[in-house]
């Protein structure tokens, strides 16, 4: 197996979807979600997915992976597209597998709304609910299965699912799939699998053991590489707080309310201390709302809604959503403790500036964590150097703002967010508690009776 080490051109850089040959029901349902000019990663992976290559993808995550493969699996299935009522006229084309429930999900909503005009049926599998629902979808039929595989061996081994006439295989975030022991599973989803079909792996950071996964699992792939080898995300602004771990807190909330951020997704290593930073924000009136491994799927979801909706300010979760979570324009994420894999940083980055907007990155690194931000700076190539805390704005500070407000417009409403202290001038008054003493007036002497 030949793997370039040079990025595989595309057929032909394309600057628009219409020019890379996808039908015009795919066409029709990007239009209507206003996507006109396809992303770098999409240019160079969707020309070479539709002449049939096996491929190894890596791009920064928020770059349009899901797009990559899905858009062209999809024209590829366009053939087979039937309204039949029969399940038999319905079965397992395209298999993708992602590592976590939240991207499944991601993954599977992205694919409905490309699939919005073709008759192509589509579900999600996962682990954490009931397998009755699932299986139900299961033998009515479908052409696109996403799935994590755990769940998916469960459906393969009770027979709910045949994979004996899956022409496409996608490895979603296949190195995550690695760091969370999945390689088992992987191998054994493969013995369900047909010889000949055509497999994609999609990654956000290439090393040996994906190179290695890539020669168990596909033929002669070329290589597609869009970003700089481990590297974060250009877009992002990377800042550094030094801080004992006692303050983290103070500081966090600190940094949020001094830069007026609406919304904020902290990331921490353990289950214990997500639950502890999320109940400490909750006891201090701020709407925050918890994600982790031991959460139910149904806790897990309501989270996610909350926080996507605009409803919960600050989202305090684990790893486990660095490559679940996909908010449009997420202005800023929070690593209120650093990752013991550098990889990790860059998944947790790449949940803000996405798309090609601008993020957000701040660090809280207390002094037992220097070696980890020595080892993140080793990894993606760049100093990360330490600024000062942010000022708390005093009173004086904002009175002054005040008196100057008639000239700047009111804060945007997605700002106004309870519990959220937005840091611009603002036109409306200024709550008195907020302002300084007001001196009483000596009472002016009285006049000399005559």
């Amino acid at each position: 197996m030949e793997v370039s080490k040079e990025t595989s051109p595309a057929l032909e850089v394309a600057t628009s979807f219409d020019e890379l040959g996808l039908a015009a029901p795919i066409l029709a349902a990007l239009n209507e979600m206003g996507y006109k000019t396809p992303t770098p990663i999409q240019q160079q992976a969707i020309p070479l997915v539709l002449a049939g290559r096996d491929l190894m993808a890596q791009a920064q995550t928020g770059t349009g992976k899901t797009a990559a493969f899905a858009l062209p699996l999809l024209q590829k299935m366009v053939p087979h597209a039937n309204a039949s009522a029969s399940p038999a006229r319905h079965p397992v084309r395209a298999l993708v597998l992602t590592p976590t429930r939240e991207l499944a999900i991601q993954v599977h909503e992205s694919v409905v709304a490309y699939n919005k005009h073709l008759p192509l049926r589509s579900t999600v599998v996962f682990g954490g609910v009931d397998m009755k629902a699932q299986i139900a979808d299961l033998r009515n039929g479908v052409e696109i299965l996403v799935a994590t595989p755990g769940r998916l061996l469960d459906h393969a081994n009770s027979r709910s699912v045949l994979l004996s006439q899956v022409q496409f295989l996608v490895l979603d975030e296949a190195d995550r799939m690695l760091d969370m022991g999945f390689l088992p599973d992987l191998k054994r989803i493969l013995d369900f699998l047909p010889t000949q079909r055509q497999t994609l792996l999609f990654s956000a950071t290439f090393d040996d053991n994906i190179v290695g996964l890539a020669r168990s699992f596909l033929q002669n792939p070329l290589k597609v590489e869009v970003a700089r080898r481990n590297t974060s995300a250009e877009n992002v602004e990377q800042l550094v707080h030094k801080v004992k771990e006692e303050d983290k807190l103070d500081a966090l909330v600190r940094v949020v309310n001094s830069r007026g951020i609406p919304q904020v997704l902290v990331f921490t290593r353990t289950k214990v201390c997500a639950d502890k930073v999320g109940h400490r924000l909750q006891k201090r009136g701020i709407q925050a709302a918890i994600i982790h491994g031991d959460k139910a799927q149904v806790e897990r979801l309501a989270a996610l809604e909350g926080f996507k909706q605009g409803k919960v300010q600050y989202l305090v979760a684990t790893d486990i959503a660095a490559r679940g979570i996909d908010i449009v324009e997420l202005p800023c994420v929070v690593n209120y403790e650093l990752p013991y894999a550098p990889e990790d940083y860059v998944h947790r980055i790449g949940r803000t500036g996405r798309a090609g907007a601008s993020g957000l990155a701040v660090s809280l690194v207390a002094p037992d964590e220097e070696r980890l931000l020595a080892g993140i700076e080793r990894f993606i190539k760049r100093d990360l150097n330490a600024s000062p805390l942010p000022e708390i704005a005093r009173p004086q500070q904002v009175h002054a703002q005040a008196s100057s407000a008639e000239a700047v417009p009111a804060a945007p409403a997605a700002a106004q967010i309870p519990g959220a202290r937005v840091g611009r001038r603002r036109a409306e008054p200024v709550c008195a508690l907020l302002l300084p003493p007001v001196q009483r007036a000596e009472p002016a002497p009285s006049a000399p009776q005559a």
